[in-house]
Protein backbone atom coordinates (compact mmCIF):
# COMPACT_ATOMS: atom_id res chain seq x y z
CA UNK A 1 0.00 0.00 0.00
CA UNK A 2 2.80 2.58 0.76
CA UNK A 3 4.40 1.79 -2.62
CA UNK A 4 1.09 2.35 -4.38
CA UNK A 5 0.60 5.67 -2.61
CA UNK A 6 4.14 6.78 -3.53
CA UNK A 7 3.44 5.89 -7.16
CA UNK A 8 0.21 7.90 -7.05
CA UNK A 9 2.10 10.86 -5.61
CA UNK A 10 4.63 10.76 -8.48
CA UNK A 11 1.96 10.30 -11.12
CA UNK A 12 -0.44 12.87 -9.54
CA UNK A 13 -3.66 11.57 -11.22
CA UNK A 14 -5.50 14.85 -10.76
CA UNK A 15 -2.85 16.83 -12.62
CA UNK A 16 -2.46 14.19 -15.33
CA UNK A 17 -6.21 14.16 -16.06
CA UNK A 18 -6.42 17.95 -15.93
CA UNK A 19 -3.44 18.44 -18.30
CA UNK A 20 -4.80 15.84 -20.74
CA UNK A 21 -8.21 17.48 -20.89
CA UNK A 22 -6.67 20.94 -21.26
CA UNK A 23 -4.59 19.67 -24.17
CA UNK A 24 -7.80 18.51 -25.79
CA UNK A 25 -9.19 22.03 -25.83
CA UNK A 26 -11.18 22.03 -22.59
CA UNK A 27 -10.85 25.13 -20.44
CA UNK A 28 -8.46 24.97 -17.50
CA UNK A 29 -11.22 25.48 -14.91
CA UNK A 30 -13.40 22.65 -16.25
CA UNK A 31 -10.36 20.41 -16.72
CA UNK A 32 -9.29 20.98 -13.12
CA UNK A 33 -12.83 20.20 -11.90
CA UNK A 34 -13.04 16.99 -13.91
CA UNK A 35 -9.57 16.04 -12.71
CA UNK A 36 -10.63 16.59 -9.08
CA UNK A 37 -13.85 14.59 -9.46
CA UNK A 38 -11.99 11.78 -11.20
CA UNK A 39 -9.40 11.71 -8.42
CA UNK A 40 -12.14 11.55 -5.76
CA UNK A 41 -13.68 8.61 -7.62
CA UNK A 42 -10.27 6.90 -7.68
CA UNK A 43 -9.89 7.58 -3.94
CA UNK A 44 -13.31 6.09 -3.14
CA UNK A 45 -12.57 3.14 -5.42
CA UNK A 46 -9.32 2.46 -3.54
CA UNK A 47 -11.23 2.65 -0.26
CA UNK A 48 -13.82 0.17 -1.53
CA UNK A 49 -11.14 -2.23 -2.78
CA UNK A 50 -9.34 -2.10 0.57
CA UNK A 51 -12.66 -2.74 2.37
CA UNK A 52 -13.50 -5.70 0.09
CA UNK A 53 -10.03 -7.28 0.49
CA UNK A 54 -10.11 -6.82 4.28
CA UNK A 55 -13.60 -8.28 4.59
CA UNK A 56 -13.07 -11.20 2.23
CA UNK A 57 -9.68 -12.31 3.47
CA UNK A 58 -8.46 -10.76 6.70
CA UNK A 59 -11.79 -10.75 8.53
CA UNK A 60 -12.62 -14.30 7.50
CA UNK A 61 -9.18 -15.48 8.56
CA UNK A 62 -9.54 -13.85 11.98
CA UNK A 63 -13.05 -15.32 12.41
CA UNK A 64 -11.78 -18.81 11.57
CA UNK A 65 -8.94 -18.46 14.09
CA UNK A 66 -11.32 -17.22 16.80
CA UNK A 67 -13.88 -19.97 16.19
CA UNK A 68 -11.23 -22.69 16.36
CA UNK A 69 -9.77 -21.43 19.61
CA UNK A 70 -10.90 -22.91 22.93
CA UNK A 71 -11.67 -19.50 24.43
CA UNK A 72 -15.28 -18.31 24.65
CA UNK A 73 -14.64 -14.57 24.71
CA UNK A 74 -13.44 -14.48 21.09
CA UNK A 75 -16.57 -16.39 19.98
CA UNK A 76 -18.67 -13.69 21.65
CA UNK A 77 -16.71 -11.00 19.77
CA UNK A 78 -17.35 -12.76 16.47
CA UNK A 79 -21.05 -13.24 17.26
CA UNK A 80 -21.55 -9.55 18.02
CA UNK A 81 -19.77 -8.38 14.89
CA UNK A 82 -16.56 -6.96 16.32
CA UNK A 83 -14.35 -8.56 13.66
CA UNK A 84 -16.66 -7.52 10.81
CA UNK A 85 -16.67 -3.95 12.08
CA UNK A 86 -12.87 -3.96 12.03
CA UNK A 87 -13.05 -4.08 8.24
CA UNK A 88 -14.39 -0.50 8.17
CA UNK A 89 -11.11 0.83 9.55
CA UNK A 90 -9.09 -0.04 6.45
CA UNK A 91 -10.97 2.20 3.93
CA UNK A 92 -10.94 5.02 6.49
CA UNK A 93 -7.15 4.70 6.85
CA UNK A 94 -6.74 4.56 3.05
CA UNK A 95 -8.79 7.73 2.56
CA UNK A 96 -6.86 9.56 5.28
CA UNK A 97 -3.41 8.57 3.97
CA UNK A 98 -4.18 8.89 0.24
CA UNK A 99 -5.86 12.30 0.40
CA UNK A 100 -2.58 14.21 0.43
CA UNK A 101 -1.05 12.01 -2.29
CA UNK A 102 -3.97 12.16 -4.70
CA UNK A 103 -4.94 15.78 -4.15
CA UNK A 104 -1.68 17.67 -3.60
CA UNK A 105 -2.66 20.78 -5.54
CA UNK A 106 -6.08 21.23 -4.05
CA UNK A 107 -6.13 23.42 -0.96
CA UNK A 108 -9.41 22.25 0.60
CA UNK A 109 -10.06 18.80 -0.81
CA UNK A 110 -7.32 16.90 1.11
CA UNK A 111 -8.34 18.55 4.40
CA UNK A 112 -12.01 17.80 3.76
CA UNK A 113 -11.37 14.11 3.11
CA UNK A 114 -9.01 13.78 6.06
CA UNK A 115 -11.60 15.23 8.39
CA UNK A 116 -14.24 13.07 6.75
CA UNK A 117 -12.04 10.01 7.46
CA UNK A 118 -11.44 11.05 11.07
CA UNK A 119 -15.17 11.48 11.70
CA UNK A 120 -15.85 7.99 10.40
CA UNK A 121 -12.91 6.66 12.38
CA UNK A 122 -14.55 7.95 15.58
CA UNK A 123 -17.91 6.44 14.57
CA UNK A 124 -16.31 3.11 13.70
CA UNK A 125 -14.44 3.07 17.02
CA UNK A 126 -17.66 3.64 18.97
CA UNK A 127 -19.38 0.98 16.89
CA UNK A 128 -16.63 -1.51 17.72
CA UNK A 129 -16.77 -0.53 21.40
CA UNK A 130 -20.49 -1.27 21.31
CA UNK A 131 -19.82 -4.80 20.03
CA UNK A 132 -17.17 -5.30 22.73
CA UNK A 133 -19.65 -4.24 25.43
CA UNK A 134 -22.28 -6.62 24.03
CA UNK A 135 -19.72 -9.44 24.09
CA UNK A 136 -18.74 -8.58 27.68
CA UNK A 137 -22.40 -8.65 28.73
CA UNK A 138 -22.96 -12.03 27.10
CA UNK A 139 -19.82 -13.55 28.65
CA UNK A 140 -20.67 -12.14 32.07
CA UNK A 141 -24.28 -13.37 31.82
CA UNK A 142 -22.97 -16.94 31.75
CA UNK A 143 -20.98 -16.52 34.96
CA UNK A 144 -22.21 -17.34 38.46
CA UNK A 145 -21.99 -13.67 39.46
CA UNK A 146 -24.41 -12.52 36.76
CA UNK A 147 -27.62 -13.13 38.74
CA UNK A 148 -26.19 -11.56 41.90
CA UNK A 149 -24.40 -8.58 40.35
CA UNK A 150 -25.95 -7.46 37.04
CA UNK A 151 -23.63 -5.14 35.11
CA UNK A 152 -25.89 -4.03 32.28
CA UNK A 153 -26.39 -0.65 33.98
CA UNK A 154 -22.64 -0.05 34.06
CA UNK A 155 -22.24 -1.13 30.45
CA UNK A 156 -25.08 1.16 29.36
CA UNK A 157 -23.41 4.02 31.22
CA UNK A 158 -20.09 3.34 29.43
CA UNK A 159 -21.94 3.24 26.11
CA UNK A 160 -23.68 6.57 26.77
CA UNK A 161 -20.41 8.23 27.82
CA UNK A 162 -18.70 6.82 24.72
CA UNK A 163 -21.37 8.20 22.38
CA UNK A 164 -21.30 11.60 24.11
CA UNK A 165 -17.52 11.75 23.85
CA UNK A 166 -17.72 10.64 20.21
CA UNK A 167 -20.13 13.49 19.51
CA UNK A 168 -17.74 15.95 21.15
CA UNK A 169 -14.76 14.65 19.12
CA UNK A 170 -16.76 14.82 15.89
CA UNK A 171 -17.71 18.44 16.57
CA UNK A 172 -14.06 19.10 17.45
CA UNK A 173 -12.87 17.57 14.16
CA UNK A 174 -15.41 19.44 12.02
CA UNK A 175 -14.79 22.81 13.69
CA UNK A 176 -11.04 22.33 14.20
CA UNK A 177 -11.44 23.18 17.88
CA UNK A 178 -9.98 21.48 20.93
CA UNK A 179 -12.39 18.91 22.43
CA UNK A 180 -11.58 20.28 25.88
CA UNK A 181 -12.68 23.71 24.73
CA UNK A 182 -15.98 22.22 23.58
CA UNK A 183 -16.33 20.49 26.95
CA UNK A 184 -15.82 23.81 28.71
CA UNK A 185 -18.53 25.37 26.54
CA UNK A 186 -20.87 22.49 27.35
CA UNK A 187 -20.12 23.09 31.02
CA UNK A 188 -22.14 26.28 30.75
CA UNK A 189 -25.14 24.21 29.74
CA UNK A 190 -24.86 21.90 32.75
CA UNK A 191 -28.38 22.63 33.96
CA UNK A 192 -29.83 22.04 30.50
CA UNK A 193 -27.86 18.82 30.12
CA UNK A 194 -29.01 17.62 33.53
CA UNK A 195 -32.61 18.19 32.50
CA UNK A 196 -32.09 16.35 29.21
CA UNK A 197 -30.27 13.43 30.81
CA UNK A 198 -32.17 13.47 34.11
CA UNK A 199 -33.58 9.95 33.69
CA UNK A 200 -30.21 8.63 32.57
CA UNK A 201 -28.39 10.16 35.54
CA UNK A 202 -31.02 8.94 38.02
CA UNK A 203 -31.01 5.49 36.43
CA UNK A 204 -27.23 5.24 36.52
CA UNK A 205 -27.05 6.21 40.20
CA UNK A 206 -29.94 3.85 41.00
CA UNK A 207 -28.32 0.94 39.15
CA UNK A 208 -25.13 1.46 41.19
CA UNK A 209 -27.16 1.43 44.41
CA UNK A 210 -29.15 -1.64 43.39
CA UNK A 211 -26.01 -3.54 42.48
CA UNK A 212 -23.84 -2.24 45.31
CA UNK A 213 -26.41 -3.09 48.00
CA UNK A 214 -27.47 -6.31 46.27
CA UNK A 215 -31.09 -5.16 46.30
CA UNK A 216 -32.14 -6.95 43.13
CA UNK A 217 -30.86 -9.70 40.85
CA UNK A 218 -31.92 -11.31 37.61
CA UNK A 219 -34.43 -14.03 38.50
CA UNK A 220 -35.59 -12.43 41.77
CA UNK A 221 -39.31 -12.51 42.47
CA UNK A 222 -40.31 -8.95 43.33
CA UNK A 223 -43.64 -7.38 44.15
CA UNK A 224 -44.30 -3.68 43.52
CA UNK A 225 -48.04 -2.85 43.53
CA UNK A 226 -47.46 0.78 42.51
CA UNK A 227 -46.37 -0.38 39.06
CA UNK A 228 -48.49 -3.53 38.96
CA UNK A 229 -45.39 -5.72 39.10
CA UNK A 230 -45.52 -9.19 40.65
CA UNK A 231 -43.15 -11.70 39.10
CA UNK A 232 -39.56 -12.49 38.12
CA UNK A 233 -36.96 -9.90 37.15
CA UNK A 234 -35.79 -10.67 33.61
CA UNK A 235 -33.67 -7.61 32.80
CA UNK A 236 -31.92 -4.79 34.68
CA UNK A 237 -30.64 -1.84 32.63
CA UNK A 238 -29.66 1.74 33.33
CA UNK A 239 -33.15 3.02 32.52
CA UNK A 240 -35.58 0.21 33.28
CA UNK A 241 -36.10 -3.04 35.14
CA UNK A 242 -38.32 -5.56 33.36
CA UNK A 243 -40.51 -7.92 35.37
CA UNK A 244 -42.35 -10.90 33.88
CA UNK A 245 -45.56 -11.14 35.89
CA UNK A 246 -47.24 -14.43 36.73
CA UNK A 247 -49.85 -13.79 34.03
CA UNK A 248 -46.92 -13.59 31.54
CA UNK A 249 -47.31 -9.84 30.99
CA UNK A 250 -44.20 -7.64 31.17
CA UNK A 251 -44.04 -4.67 33.54
CA UNK A 252 -41.37 -2.03 32.98
CA UNK A 253 -40.26 -0.14 36.09
CA UNK A 254 -37.92 2.90 36.05
CA UNK A 255 -34.66 1.82 37.66
CA UNK A 256 -34.67 4.76 40.04
CA UNK A 257 -38.22 3.79 41.08
CA UNK A 258 -36.82 0.74 42.87
CA UNK A 259 -34.68 3.05 45.01
CA UNK A 260 -37.19 5.84 45.61
CA UNK A 261 -40.20 3.55 46.27
CA UNK A 262 -40.72 0.45 48.38
CA UNK A 263 -40.86 -3.01 46.84
CA UNK A 264 -40.87 -6.56 48.18
CA UNK A 265 -38.14 -9.00 47.15
CA UNK A 266 -38.93 -12.67 47.79
CA UNK A 267 -35.33 -13.79 47.36
CA UNK A 268 -34.95 -14.43 51.08
CA UNK A 269 -37.80 -16.91 50.90
CA UNK A 270 -36.24 -18.63 47.90
CA UNK A 271 -32.86 -18.93 49.59
CA UNK A 272 -34.32 -20.14 52.90
CA UNK A 273 -35.55 -23.42 51.47
CA UNK A 274 -39.12 -22.88 52.68
CA UNK A 275 -42.23 -20.89 51.86
CA UNK A 276 -44.46 -19.47 54.55
CA UNK A 277 -47.96 -20.72 55.25
CA UNK A 278 -49.83 -18.18 57.35
CA UNK A 279 -53.56 -18.77 57.58
CA UNK A 280 -56.20 -19.01 60.28
CA UNK A 281 -59.23 -21.14 61.07
CA UNK A 282 -61.98 -19.10 62.73
CA UNK A 283 -63.64 -21.18 65.43
CA UNK A 284 -67.17 -20.51 66.62
CA UNK A 285 -66.55 -19.71 70.30
CA UNK A 286 -69.92 -21.15 71.26
CA UNK A 287 -68.56 -24.59 70.42
CA UNK A 288 -65.57 -24.34 72.82
CA UNK A 289 -65.97 -26.37 76.04
CA UNK A 290 -64.27 -28.56 78.64
CA UNK A 291 -63.64 -32.15 77.67
CA UNK A 292 -65.71 -34.81 79.35
CA UNK A 293 -64.34 -38.26 80.14
CA UNK A 294 -66.20 -39.66 77.17
CA UNK A 295 -64.64 -37.09 74.88
CA UNK A 296 -61.14 -37.82 76.22
CA UNK A 297 -61.70 -41.54 75.75
CA UNK A 298 -62.66 -40.90 72.14
CA UNK A 299 -59.77 -38.50 71.55
CA UNK A 300 -57.42 -41.10 72.96
CA UNK A 301 -58.10 -43.21 69.87
CA UNK A 302 -56.58 -40.57 67.56
CA UNK A 303 -53.09 -41.77 66.66
CA UNK A 304 -51.43 -38.36 66.49
CA UNK A 305 -52.45 -37.26 70.00
CA UNK A 306 -52.74 -40.52 71.97
CA UNK A 307 -49.53 -39.83 73.89
CA UNK A 308 -50.40 -36.15 74.31
CA UNK A 309 -53.83 -36.95 75.84
CA UNK A 310 -52.34 -39.43 78.33
CA UNK A 311 -49.45 -37.17 79.32
CA UNK A 312 -51.60 -34.08 79.63
CA UNK A 313 -54.25 -35.82 81.67
CA UNK A 314 -51.64 -37.22 84.05
CA UNK A 315 -50.21 -33.71 84.49
CA UNK A 316 -53.68 -32.25 85.17
CA UNK A 317 -54.63 -35.01 87.65
CA UNK A 318 -51.37 -34.49 89.55
CA UNK A 319 -51.99 -30.74 89.74
CA UNK A 320 -55.55 -31.16 90.95
CA UNK A 321 -54.50 -33.67 93.63
CA UNK A 322 -51.72 -31.45 94.89
CA UNK A 323 -54.12 -28.52 95.17
CA UNK A 324 -56.97 -30.65 96.56
CA UNK A 325 -59.27 -29.38 93.87
CA UNK A 326 -63.00 -30.19 93.96
CA UNK A 327 -63.34 -31.71 90.50
CA UNK A 328 -67.10 -32.22 90.87
CA UNK A 329 -67.44 -28.74 89.39
CA UNK A 330 -66.07 -28.30 85.86
CA UNK A 331 -64.83 -24.82 86.56
CA UNK A 332 -62.53 -25.91 89.38
CA UNK A 333 -58.91 -26.82 88.82
CA UNK A 334 -57.44 -27.65 85.46
CA UNK A 335 -59.16 -29.52 82.64
CA UNK A 336 -58.54 -30.18 79.00
CA UNK A 337 -60.63 -28.31 76.44
CA UNK A 338 -61.67 -29.40 72.98
CA UNK A 339 -59.94 -26.35 71.45
CA UNK A 340 -56.71 -27.18 73.33
CA UNK A 341 -56.83 -30.79 72.17
CA UNK A 342 -57.54 -29.64 68.61
CA UNK A 343 -54.55 -27.29 68.74
CA UNK A 344 -52.35 -30.17 69.95
CA UNK A 345 -53.75 -32.35 67.15
CA UNK A 346 -52.92 -29.64 64.59
CA UNK A 347 -49.33 -29.44 65.86
CA UNK A 348 -48.92 -33.23 65.73
CA UNK A 349 -50.51 -33.41 62.27
CA UNK A 350 -48.10 -30.78 60.92
CA UNK A 351 -45.12 -32.41 62.66
CA UNK A 352 -45.94 -35.62 60.83
CA UNK A 353 -46.44 -33.93 57.47
CA UNK A 354 -43.31 -34.56 55.31
CA UNK A 355 -44.05 -31.45 53.23
CA UNK A 356 -43.63 -29.07 56.19
CA UNK A 357 -40.17 -27.65 56.93
CA UNK A 358 -39.48 -28.71 60.52
CA UNK A 359 -36.40 -26.51 61.04
CA UNK A 360 -38.08 -23.18 60.37
CA UNK A 361 -40.61 -21.16 62.38
CA UNK A 362 -43.39 -23.49 63.52
CA UNK A 363 -46.39 -22.02 65.32
CA UNK A 364 -50.01 -22.99 65.95
CA UNK A 365 -51.47 -20.22 68.06
CA UNK A 366 -54.61 -18.40 69.13
CA UNK A 367 -55.05 -14.84 67.97
CA UNK A 368 -57.24 -12.25 69.64
CA UNK A 369 -60.94 -13.21 69.48
CA UNK A 370 -63.00 -11.09 67.07
CA UNK A 371 -66.61 -10.84 65.95
CA UNK A 372 -65.71 -13.64 63.54
CA UNK A 373 -64.79 -16.10 66.29
CA UNK A 374 -61.46 -17.30 67.66
CA UNK A 375 -58.70 -17.38 65.02
CA UNK A 376 -56.41 -20.42 65.31
CA UNK A 377 -53.45 -19.41 63.19
CA UNK A 378 -51.08 -21.82 61.48
CA UNK A 379 -47.68 -20.25 60.88
CA UNK A 380 -45.31 -22.77 59.29
CA UNK A 381 -43.17 -23.17 56.18
CA UNK A 382 -43.54 -25.68 53.37
CA UNK A 383 -40.35 -27.26 52.03
CA UNK A 384 -41.53 -26.89 48.43
CA UNK A 385 -41.35 -23.35 47.06
CA UNK A 386 -42.95 -23.95 43.67
CA UNK A 387 -46.15 -21.93 43.57
CA UNK A 388 -48.49 -24.71 42.41
CA UNK A 389 -47.03 -27.24 44.85
CA UNK A 390 -47.13 -24.72 47.70
CA UNK A 391 -50.81 -23.98 47.10
CA UNK A 392 -51.59 -27.72 46.95
CA UNK A 393 -49.79 -28.34 50.28
CA UNK A 394 -51.63 -25.47 51.93
CA UNK A 395 -54.98 -26.64 50.57
CA UNK A 396 -54.39 -30.24 51.74
CA UNK A 397 -53.65 -29.05 55.28
CA UNK A 398 -56.79 -26.98 55.62
CA UNK A 399 -58.93 -29.58 53.84
CA UNK A 400 -57.98 -32.03 56.55
CA UNK A 401 -58.32 -29.65 59.50
CA UNK A 402 -61.71 -28.33 58.40
CA UNK A 403 -62.98 -31.89 58.06
CA UNK A 404 -61.46 -32.85 61.44
CA UNK A 405 -63.06 -30.02 63.44
CA UNK A 406 -66.42 -31.77 64.07
CA UNK A 407 -64.50 -34.71 65.59
CA UNK A 408 -63.51 -32.32 68.38
CA UNK A 409 -67.08 -30.98 68.65
CA UNK A 410 -65.94 -27.64 67.27
CA UNK A 411 -67.57 -25.51 64.59
CA UNK A 412 -66.08 -23.15 62.03
CA UNK A 413 -67.47 -19.64 62.26
CA UNK A 414 -69.16 -18.29 59.17
CA UNK A 415 -71.84 -15.71 58.56
CA UNK A 416 -75.36 -17.08 58.18
CA UNK A 417 -76.41 -18.04 54.66
CA UNK A 418 -79.76 -18.64 53.03
CA UNK A 419 -79.37 -22.32 53.86
CA UNK A 420 -79.10 -21.49 57.58
CA UNK A 421 -82.25 -19.37 57.50
CA UNK A 422 -84.19 -22.05 55.62
CA UNK A 423 -83.50 -24.51 58.42
CA UNK A 424 -85.09 -22.13 60.97
CA UNK A 425 -88.44 -22.35 59.23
Amino acid sequence: MPCALSLLKIMNPSKLISDFLFSQGITQQIADLIGLVSTVIILLFLAFISYWITKQFMVRLIEIIFKRSKNTWDDALVQHGFVRRLSFLMPIIVIYLAADFLLPQQALAPEFFKRFAMVFFVLASVWMLDSILLAVREIYSKSEMASRRPIRGYLDAVKIIAFVMAGIFIVSILTDKSPWGILSILGGFTVVLMLIFKDTILGFVASIQLSGHDMIRIGDWIEMPKYGADGDVIDVSIHTVKVRNWDKTITTIPTYGLVSDAFKNWRGMSESGGRRIKRSLHIDMNSIKFCSDEMLERFNKFDFIREYIAGKQEEINLYNREHETDTSQLINGRRQTNIGVFRAYTVAYLKNNPKIHQNMTFLVRHLEPTQHGLPVQIYVFSNDQAWANYEAIQADIFDHLLAALPEFELRVFQNPTGYDFSKIG
